[in-house]
């Protein structure tokens, strides 16, 4: 985006740049197939699945947002960052706005911890305030030392399916923490992606990622490795009854999976951008494919 362009943008196009939209469909699918599977078992209810949904998007916000100005204080985005444009570094927000912003959506993701706390007990306050700090502390602590997939993997996919049917069933399923494997997986994915792109430029500024330690060729077979087990994992599920027979239309995801898993395997750089947004979609697809299945499953 050149400056030009960056003048005439509207102060809410500026707030949804920093935002990143198209991260957020990603932070919905725990969310999906969690309440799914409440829904499956008779216990779905509608105001802690709202509840739930918000949360994980106002999180996923905060964190973009804390993400924006930590990164720029600490030097780490520069004008050769292959990623979206980034509003703190680009002077489109000062810190201090970029700070604010990240203060009120955790605030609003605290209003309605407060309401889930009260729907579903005390727990929930323990999983609210850790990753509400795990989002502040991505940039640097946790995304320097090569956690980030880790802390992905387990708020994105074993606390956002497993959290969701908990909120509404108040009791724990087999089901759920078997799905939260591969939701955390596919939203990790999209890390995997991010860090792919950005290894030369993290390597440059003592950022250690995990794509950094495997290399290039590791980290595309990680994002392999991630996909197949997402994908074949349903399989014995079904088989042992622990899912329906529904849950296997998320296959009908994979044309998707393998247009960007090409992208991943091909492209270096700023062309990954593509990769990124469409391995969030692949999340997304597979989390409704998910839902429609088991809809379909308890029809039948």
């Amino acid at each position: 985006m050149n400056s030009e362009n960056k003048q005439n943008l509207t102060k809410f196009q500026i707030w949804m740049l920093a935002i990143r939209p198209k991260t957020l469909p990603a932070a919905a699918a725990g969310v999906i197939v969690g309440s799914a599977l409440a829904w499956y078992d008779g216990r779905f209810r509608v105001g802690p699945a709202l509840a739930a949904l918000l949360g994980a998007l106002l999180l996923q916000i905060g964190s973009n947002l804390a993400n924006d100005v930590f990164d720029y204080l600490r030097g780490a985005d520069t004008k050769e960052r292959l990623g979206p444009l980034r509003v703190t570094q680009a002077g489109l927000l000062t810190p201090a706005e970029v700070k604010t912003g990240m203060w009120i959506v955790f605030a609003l993701a605290g209003l309605l911890g407060a309401y889930l706390i009260w729907v579903a007990g005390w727990a929930i306050l323990l999983i609210g305030l850790t990753a509400i700090l795990a989002a502040i502390a991505y940039t640097g602590p946790i995304s320097d030392r090569g956690l980030g997939d880790i802390f992905v993997f387990i708020y994105f996919g074993l606390a956002a399916v497993v959290g969701t049917y908990y909120v509404q069933a108040r009791t724990m399923s087999a089901a759920a923490w078997w799905m939260s494997v591969p939701v955390g997986l596919l939203v990790t994915n999209i890390l995997v992606v991010n860090n792919l792109r950005d290894i030369e430029t993290d390597r440059a500024v003592g950022k250690f990622t995990i794509a950094v330690w495997l290399g290039e060729k590791g980290a595309r077979a990680q994002y392999l490795l991630f996909l197949a087990v997402s994908y074949l994992l349903p399989l014995p599920l079904v088989w042992m009854g622990v899912l329906s027979w529904g849950a296997l239309l998320v296959w009908l995801s994979l044309p998707l999976a393998w247009k960007v898993a090409r992208l991943v395997l091909t492209q270096r750089g700023r062309p990954l951008n593509v990769a990124l947004a469409g391995t969030g979609q692949i999340a997304l697809v597979y989390s409704v494919l998910f839902l429609a299945g088991i809809a379909l499953a308890r029809f039948l």
